[in-house]
C-alpha cells in the first residue's frame, strides 16, 4: 500500500516566520519573549492611541489586536498538538474560539514596539559617492536595522533587543556576520527556483539551469531586506527576484547568441535556426508593412503572376565525359506552348 503524499505550499505567513528567525539570528535580545513585536514604528513617540490619517484606528489598539492575536492562535496550535498525540476523539478536538483573547484586557506594558533606526550602526564616511539616505552614511547591512523596546509602568521606554548587535548593550559591538538564514527559509528558496523554472516560458531553454543558479544567488543576497513594516506579502517579493534573474540570464545568452550568429554569417556559414526564423519572419512582416502602406495610399498593387505551366525538359543528347568536372551556369526551362 503506498503512502499518501502531502502537498504542502510555500505561505506568505511561513515564510515571515523563516525570516523573523533569520533575523533573530542576527540579534541580541533581553529573552526569548521579547523576539515577537507587536507594532512598527519609525519614531517612538509616534505609537499612541491618537487616531490620524496614518493609524486612524491608533497604534496602541492595532499592537494589541496583533498580541493578541498571535497569543490565541498559538494556544490552539499547542492544545491541538496535544491532542493530536493523545489521539483524541474528532467531537474532542479543541476550535480556535475557546482561545480568543480580548484585546483590551492586554496591558500596554506587554506590547513590544519595534523601532526602525540606524543609530546603532557606525558611521563609514566615503563608502558612496553621492550618499542620499541615512543608510549610505552607515556601514551597510544585509537587512534595515532595528531595536525593539518596551514600556514600564512610568512610561519610560526599555531596549530589549538590538539588530546585528554580539554582546549585551554595555560592553557588546556592533556585528553583522553572526547570523545567518534558517535551512528552512533556503529549502523555500530552492523549491521556489525549481518550480519557477518549470513554467512553460522558462522550462524549454537549454541554460535553465544557470537561471536557476543565478535566482538562487540573488535570493541569498536579499533574503532578509524583506521590509515587514512596508508589506506582508514576501512571495511576491522573492518571486519578482526570480523574475529578474531568470531574464537576466536570458538576456545575457541572447546577446551572446546574437554575436556567434553574427561572426558565422560573416564567414558564410548557416547561422542558428533562430536567427534564420527571425529573419524570415521580418521579411514577411516588412511585406505585409509595404502592402499595407500600398492600400492606405489608395495605390493598387499589381499582384505578382507565376505561370505554373511549365515543363521542364528531361531529354539530354549530350555527349558527356563522365570523368570531366561538370559546373552548371545556367538552367533553361522552356515553354510547352509554341510562341
Amino acid at each position: 500500500m503506498t503512502e499518501k503524499t502531502t502537498t504542502i505550499y510555500l505561505k506568505n505567513k511561513d515564510i515571515l516566520a523563516e525570516i523573523h528567525r533569520s533575523k533573530m539570528s542576527y540579534c541580541w535580545k533581553e529573552s526569548d519573549a521579547v523576539q515577537q513585536y507587536d507594532y512598527i514604528v519609525s519614531e517612538l513617540k509616534t505609537f499612541h492611541n491618537r487616531k490620524t490619517k496614518l493609524c486612524p484606528e491608533g497604534a496602541i489598539n492595532l499592537a494589541r489586536e496583533a498580541r493578541a492575536n498571535r497569543l490565541s492562535s498559538e494556544a490552539h496550535k499547542a492544545a491541538v498538538a496535544a491532542w493530536e498525540e493523545a489521539n483524541g476523539k474528532a467531537s474532542t478536538k479543541p476550535k480556535a474560539d475557546q482561545f480568543e483573547i480580548n484585546p483590551k484586557k492586554i496591558p500596554v506594558t506587554d506590547l513590544v514596539v519595534r523601532l526602525m533606526t540606524f543609530e546603532h550602526i557606525p558611521l563609514e564616511p566615503g563608502r558612496k559617492n553621492n550618499p542620499k539616505s541615512i543608510a549610505d552614511h552607515r556601514a551597510k547591512v544585509n537587512f534595515p536595522p532595528f531595536k525593539h523596546f518596551m514600556q514600564n509602568e512610568d512610561g519610560v521606554w526599555r531596549e530589549v533587543l538590538r539588530s546585528h548587535w554580539a554582546g549585551d548593550l554595555e560592553t557588546g559591538e556592533f556585528n553583522k556576520e553572526r547570523g545567518q538564514i534558517t535551512n528552512r527559509l533556503g529549502a523555500m528558496f530552492l523549491k521556489l527556483c525549481e518550480r519557477y523554472s518549470l513554467r512553460s516560458n522558462w522550462r524549454g531553454y537549454s541554460y535553465v539551469d544557470e537561471m536557476r543558479g543565478q535566482a538562487l544567488i540573488q535570493l541569498t543576497q536579499i533574503a532578509l531586506q524583506f521590509d515587514e513594516g512596508k508589506s506582508q506579502n514576501p512571495f511576491a517579493y522573492y518571486t519578482a527576484a526570480v523574475t529578474n534573474s531568470f531574464t537576466r540570464v536570458l538576456n545575457v545568452e541572447k546577446r551572446q547568441r546574437d554575436i556567434r550568429d553574427d561572426m558565422l554569417c560573416d564567414s558564410g556559414q548557416m547561422p542558428s535556426w533562430t536567427r534564420q526564423m527571425e529573419s524570415q519572419q521580418a521579411h514577411l512582416e516588412g511585406i505585409e508593412r509595404f502592402n499595407a502602406l500600398k492600400e492606405s495610399d489608395g495605390t493598387e498593387v499589381a499582384p505578382i503572376e507565376i505561370d505554373m505551366d511549365l515543363e521542364v525538359s528531361t531529354e539530354i543528347d549530350l555527349d558527356v565525359d563522365i570523368d570531366a568536372e561538370l559546373e552548371v551556369s545556367e538552367i533553361i526551362l522552356e515553354d510547352s506552348e509554341e510562341a
